[in-house]
């Protein structure tokens, strides 16, 4: 997420001091792709809200994971 002022930052690079977008990115460590973004909307802030979260990799198997792991802090875990 940039906030206002990075984003003022880079436009004020861009069109008053005449910075390349390298040179922003570089100074302001902020990839070229976002300073491009930001120089061709009128956007005043980004955010990225994930609208769904993915199941885990671990899956199928975190019930029965979750089940040991209570079972293992308490000192008893019967899949072990």
């Amino acid at each position: 997420m940039k906030s206002v002022d990075t984003i003022a930052r880079v436009r004020r690079a861009f069109y008053v001091q005449g910075w390349s977008l390298k040179r922003i990115s570089r100074e302001l460590h902020v990839s070229r792709n976002t300073v491009r973004r930001i120089l061709q909307s009128n956007e005043t802030s980004f955010s990225y809200e994930r609208e769904h979260q993915p199941q885990p990799k671990i899956g199928a198997g975190r019930c029965s994971l979750m089940l040991c792991w209570t079972a293992t802090t308490r000192g008893r875990c019967a899949s072990a």
